[in-house]
């Protein structure tokens, strides 16, 4: 069937709205501490994704592709809905990796304040989509919210610059970056990656990011096998601990905190390792107000969600 001008304007709509999730979500991903996954259940692709993911990996996809039926293949590929989210992610990366690192050097206050706002609202949201808060559902967001308190809390520690680890280190950012609430680019801070990563993004060290994004690529899809399963088997206990794991996050997301031990980056630069959190000091009207903001921002994208399923 050829598309009428009505089809391809929805089309080009779709593509646009994903490119923009893909852009949200790699902003997220680029402050360490936000987890793109978080984003994406905020958006309400969480679960699209994980199956498009999925998809690639599967039977019907490698016999096509191990038979270079090339046309089926891509017929059977959800392809434009990654390429779209990928194509936003990636811009995100690229055109904010300076902005953010400067904002996060400057107003660290602010930007901790509103993205603590746009996850504590996601929990709200996404806590409707249980759509029976039984007990195993209650004990695994409880576990799930443990378990993000404690990995948030971890010291960073010094580790190698070699292939091997930069790829093993794409390999375990990625799986945490489609975890809601832990954070892929925390993640690689805790392995002691993240400054080294993000001055390859910034210094198009190009052999550094092929390793880290072969990496990637052999985590999300061999991770998003298991979280597919979970989500078709235990929708609402999954749901549960993802909810649990953002509520944990919001540990590390707490705008005020006291340093307790710095290091020394690379560059020779001092970077908190450990820290503690404690009570807001000064003047807290703005971050207020973009706590507020966050929280709009994601009450209001769930209205307009639920409007259109509607």
């Amino acid at each position: 069937m050829i598309n009428t001008d009505a089809q391809k304007e929805r089309d080009c709509k779709g593509y646009f709205r994903l490119f923009g999730c893909g852009f949200a979500m790699g902003m997220a991903d680029v402050v360490p501490g936000v987890s793109g996954g978080t984003m994406a259940f905020i958006l309400g692709i969480y679960e699209e994704l994980i199956n498009s993911i999925r998809k690639l990996a599967s039977r019907e996809v490698v016999a096509l592709l191990l038979g270079f039926r090339l046309k089926e293949l891509f017929a059977e590929l959800p392809w434009k809905f990654l390429a779209a989210l990928g194509a936003g992610l990636f811009a995100a990366v690229f055109s904010l990796a300076h902005i953010l690192e400067a904002l996060l050097t400057d107003h660290p206050v602010s930007v901790w304040s509103f993205f603590f706002g746009l996850v504590a609202a996601s929990i709200w949201v996404v806590s409707q989509r249980v759509k029976v808060w039984k007990f195993h559902c209650v004990a695994g967001a409880v576990v799930g919210t443990i378990a993000a308190y404690i990995i948030v809390g971890l010291i960073p520690v010094a580790t190698p610059d070699d292939w091997w680890f930069l790829f093993l280190s794409g390999v375990i950012a990625i799986c945490a970056m489609i975890l809601p609430g832990i954070s892929g680019s925390f993640i690689l801070v805790l392995l002691g990656k993240y400054q080294y990563i993000l001055a390859a993004v910034t210094n198009r060290d190009f052999v550094t990011l092929s390793l880290v994004a072969s990496g990637c690529a052999v985590g999300i899809i061999s991770f998003a096998q298991v979280i597919g399963w979970f989500f078709k088997k235990h929708h609402d206990i999954t749901v549960a601990v993802l909810i649990g794991l953002m509520a944990g996050s919001l540990r590390k997301i707490w705008p005020w905190k006291e340093t307790l031990r710095e290091m020394l980056d690379r560059h020779g630069d001092s970077v908190p390792v450990e820290q503690i959190n404690i009570l807001p000091t000064g003047n807290i009207t703005a971050p207020v107000l973009l706590a507020v903001l966050g929280l709009a921002i994601v009450i209001l994208l769930d209205h307009i969600a639920v409007v259109k399923e509607a």
